[in-house]
Order: structure tokens, then sequence, then C-alpha cells
């Protein structure tokens, strides 16, 4: 099944067999150097993963340091100024797709580097006291055949609805939708920031407007795994009740796929290493048909387990998974759905949704949803996925730690 596989892996496997090659898997978000003298420098490349296996060597006439980082990009990076013993740093990109940065030297320096996390750190000559200070815990030793981003959190997009000047449906005792998502979602990140293995990321903290398609491009920059948006029905009818969880159409789908393709800042690699900037049209439109397909089938997964735990906690407007073409469900490669808790155009639903009580039962009904979805269909390299091996594909992952 596409939601068993996951996503990332069907569009990896549609490359390879229409014989396309793989893109970057892996991006450079930031590069820090620091040199407090002439005597030494350091440099820190703050990556979307743990770098696979990162080359860093010296080479002289003139002296540089060379780093080569294999499946990486680095767009949109902008690089350090020059400081210390650093003349000048520049990169470009390989033709096996490796980045290549170089730092030109002043001098000749002996060098150190190691990986921490997704961070890769170089340091030259002597960098300052941090360089020799003993490291505050003991670091593990990664087997070099093991994969490097091993034991990584799974990342859960929260987008609470609305905010700001849109307050979304207002119930008739004046309950804004804005304000009991925003509760709802809050919630929601506590508890799963509490699970170990899970990190939540939430698109507005507070009462603020974010456009629809921003809140996508913020999930995605954060690396989301799923995005989860919050809101609260209304209809003209105030007796409709309960809870519906939706995911994209597959009408919404076609025209997303239209609209990714024609948009050049759209052109950037898919969740799973594939690039759409370096394929003719033809390809590119049958990757992109592919993932949002698999997309849905995906989401649909998520979203049973979601709906199952919300008809513990109250009525279930529908009860089956809904499809729908919202804009907040489009991203072509990260499981997207969409849960109305509860009709605030009822009165009665409406006085429920205004309570902590309430608000909370509906967040653990949420979480608890997609913490079975991901203990079933562990994205690759996360803690998820390490546990399900160790116990052989079944059983209890973790005891999470959830919030009262």
């Amino acid at each position: 099944m596409i939601a068993r596989r996951g996503l990332a892996f069907v569009i990896a496997c549609c490359a390879i067999l229409l014989a396309a090659p793989l893109g970057a898997a892996t991006r450079v978000r930031q590069a820090l150097l620091t040199a407090p003298d002439a005597q030494g420098a350091r440099l820190v490349l703050e990556l979307s993963a743990a770098p696979g296996k990162p080359k860093v060597f010296t080479m002289r006439g003139p002296d540089r340091v060379v780093i080569d980082l294999p499946r990486t990009s680095a767009d949109g990076l902008k690089l350090p100024k020059p400081a210390g013993p650093v003349k000048a740093i520049r990169e470009g990109v390989q033709p096996d797709g490796t980045l290549r940065i170089v730092m030109d030297l002043a001098r000749p320096l002996d060098f150190r580097s190691r990986v921490e996390g997704q961070k890769l750190i170089v340091e030259l000559g002597r960098p300052g006291p941090a360089t020799d200070a003993a490291p505050s815990q003991p670091r593990p030793v990664r087997a070099e055949h093991a994969p490097a981003d091993v034991g990584r959190d799974i990342i859960v997009a929260i987008d609470p609805g609305h905010g700001g000047q849109d307050p979304g449906a207002i119930g008739k005792g004046g309950t804004r939708e804005k304000d009991v998502v925003l509760a709802i979602s809050r919630e929601l990140a506590r508890r799963i920031d509490a699970e170990p293995g899970m990190r939540a990321f939430m698109t507005r903290t507070d009462d603020r407007f974010i456009k629809l398609r921003d809140r996508i491009a913020l999930a995605r920059k954060a690396g989301a795994d799923m995005f989860i948006s919050v809101h609260a029905d209304a209809v003209n009818k105030s007796d409709v009740t309960g809870s519906s969880v939706y995911v994209l159409s597959l009408t919404g789908a076609s025209s997303e796929a239209a609209r990714w393709l024609a948009e050049q800042e759209n052109a950037a690699d898919l969740k799973g290493g594939v690039s759409l900037s370096d394929k003719d049209d033809a390809l590119a439109s049958v990757l992109m048909d592919v993932s949002l397909k698999a997309n849905i089938a995906v989401s649909g997964a998520a979203a049973e387990y979601v709906l199952a735990q919300l008809d513990r906690v109250g009525t279930i407007r529908k009860t089956k998974v809904q499809n729908a073409a919202f804009v907040v469900l489009k991203s072509p490669d990260i499981p997207s759905i969409l849960v109305e808790t509860a009709f605030i155009s009822n009165p009665g639903e409406e006085k429920k949704l205004r309570t902590p009580a309430h608000q909370q039962a509906i967040a653990q009904a949420i979480f608890t949803g997609v913490r079975e979805y991901f203990r079933q269909h562990p994205p690759d390299g996360t803690l998820y996925a390490r546990e399900r091996a160790r116990r052989g594909g079944g059983g209890e992952l973790v005891a999470a730690r959830e919030a009262p």
C-alpha cells in the first residue's frame, strides 16, 4: 500500500523507473562563520537533515579547505562574510550532485570536523576556547553504514485556522473560531512535544493572519512530516453537530499540479529528493501527479486514525473521511488533513468548544490518532521507525508522556 511505504519512497521509485536522476536530498539552511582572531575560525553548517558522508580536506596553491556534501543543495543560502584567516567562501555543485563549499585561507591551517545532529562543524586552527572544552555529554558513535538521520523526530505542523482580521465562524454566543482553534492547537502541540520522537511546529502561535499558501510554505520550511489544519465548522442550521476530517480531493489535486508546474518558485525538491526543476515538462508532470495522488492516499490513511479517535470524544458528523479542495490541503508532498472539530453554529457545541476540558479532549483525540498512524507507518530515519524495527513491525512503541 502507498500509505505503508510512504510518500517519499513512492516518489523516489518513480524517478528511478523513469530514468530521472535524483535531486538533492538535503539542503543547507544556514552557514555561520565565527573567527575571534586571525589564529582560527569555526564554520557551522545547519542542514535540513543529518549529513550522510561529508568529506572535508585541504588543498594547496592557494591554501583552502574543501567541504563536499553529497546530494545536498544550497538554494537560497547566504554565505557568511570572510573573517579571521578565511579570505573568501564560495560554493558550487559538482557534476554528481555533490555540493562543494570552499574556504580560501590566508595560510595553511589544521582542521577538525564533526557532525552534531543536523550540523556539520569545521574548526580551523584555534577557533576559540570552546574547541578545547570537554563535551557536556558523551556522543554516540555511529556505524559508517548506518543511516545518518536515524532517530530524528517526526515533525507535525499544526495550523490553527483563521486569525487576525479573519475571525472565522462566530457562534451565537460570540465565540470566535480563530480563538478556540488556537487553544486546541496549543493543547495538541503540547502533547506532541511531550511525546518521545515527535515535535510540533505551529504556523501561528498568536492572533495573527497568515495567507493560506503561506501556511503550506511554513510547514515545508519546517520539514513537516504531516500538516494538520484545525477548524470549527458552521452552517445556517443550529441543530447540526459533529466532527469531520478532510483530505484533498482528486479534482483539487489536478488543479494544484498544474499550478505547481506553472510557477517557477515551486520548481523545488519534493520530499524524497526529487527535483522538478531539471526535468522536462512531461516527466515533471508525471512526477507531480504521482506525488499528489500518493499524498492523498497517505493523508487519507492518517485521517482515518484521527476520525476514529474523534468518534470517542463526541458526535461524528461524517463517518468517513471527506474530500475537498481546501487550499491548506494542497501540499504535493506533505500528508495533510483538515479537522472540523465541531459546529460552532450549534449552541451546545459552541459552549463545549469554549471549555478547556473539551479543548483538551479534542486535542488528545487528534494527537492519539496521529501517534497511532505514525506507529504503524513511521517515516524513514525517525525514532518511530527505529523502534518499530526493533519490535519487528508490531507491538507498542514507547510509553507516551501524555500531557494531562
